[in-house]
């Protein structure tokens, strides 16, 4: 008897046209670490008395469709995941290179069709209307550089064989630590010892009564931009920022030699007054805990380019 791995397990997705109706075609399979995303639907406990100290069975409570999809941050597939998060982008450029650029602050965002496969089994969930709530990931000097792309799904479904058909594979192009830099108003900032970035749509889900279980759609609400800047302390220029209240524009980016690139730019971001400790002996560190505004000149919170190869997502 096969037993599922995750090593063959395989993940393909695609742009919905009608959200909750997964397409008929123009799947692409995507590299991932791992994947939480699934269903599950708790029991209730009857309350009734009268029938003796033996309970009766348990019922059935609401469904719920969500969760965690890690991906590493490359050239090519990361774009879906932008798309997801900020709607369709931008994109110039007559030739390779394409730059697509992504901005916040989108009305509407697009619902996506999730298959995860396991072909020993063989399962094959199909997850629809799935809708993205939260994108973060953390830079550092060393270690795998991945994102965590947290979903909310309408629902799955179940069968032995695939629904997505043949999927287009991609060129893996993978982002590293090394690649990485922060700027700030448009200079380099040094002394960084670690970055956490979090971008969240804040979904609201709509939990209409239904005979299947299923919600009606996950709308987004208000954003919100927050991450972490751990540096060493070596200059009042951070503490300074906070103490005035002022904001200040920050580039994290990330460049291969061959020519692709990924910069999220934060155009306006407040910095609270930290704490500066001194724990013994070693270097002094402080941690910004940081959030980022709509910025009243160019009109919007960030803005995520992409250069690669692709001509359009």
């Amino acid at each position: 008897m096969a037993r599922a791995q995750g090593a063959r397990a395989q993940m393909a997705l695609a742009f919905e046209s009608t959200y909750g109706t997964p397409p008929a075609s123009d799947f692409v399979r995507m590299p991932f670490a791992s994947a939480t995303l699934g269903v599950e639907q708790p029991l209730l406990n009857s309350e009734l008395l009268g029938y003796g100290r033996d309970p009766l069975p348990p019922i059935k409570d609401a469904v719920t469709s969500d969760g965690d999809v890690v991906v590493p941050i490359d050239a090519q597939a990361f774009g879906f995941w932008l798309k997801a998060a900020f709607g369709n982008p931008t994109t110039t450029g007559s030739s390779v290179p394409y730059t697509h650029q992504f901005q916040s602050g989108a009305w509407a965002l697009p619902s996506m069709s999730i298959e995860t496969g396991m072909p020993e089994v063989p399962r094959y969930a199909m997850y629809s209307g799935c809708v993205l709530d939260q994108l973060s990931w953390q830079m550092q000097r060393s270690g795998l550089l991945t994102a965590t792309a947290r979903l909310v799904a309408q629902g799955e479904t179940v069968g032995a064989a695939t629904a997505a058909g043949t999927a287009a594979t991609l060129d893996l192009q993978r982002f590293g630590h090394f690649n990485g830099s922060i700027k700030r108003n448009g200079v380099d900032l040094g002394n960084v010892v670690s970055a956490e970035i979090t971008y969240a749509n804040n979904l609201d889900r709509i939990e209409t009564i239904r005979a299947d279980g299923r919600i009606d759609g996950a709308d987004p609400s208000i954003a919100a931009l927050t991450g972490r800047i751990e540096v060493r302390f070596a200059d009042q220029t951070l503490v300074t920022q906070a103490i005035n209240g002022d904001p200040c524009a920050m580039e994290f980016a990330y460049v291969l030699p061959s020519g692709e690139s990924f910069t999220f730019t934060v155009h306006a971001v407040y910095l609270p007054r930290p704490r500066i400790e001194i724990a013994g002996p070693q270097g002094v560190q402080a941690t910004f805990d940081w959030q980022a505004a709509r910025d009243p000149t160019v009109g919007r919170m960030c803005t995520a380019t992409l250069v690669n190869s692709i001509d359009a997502y």
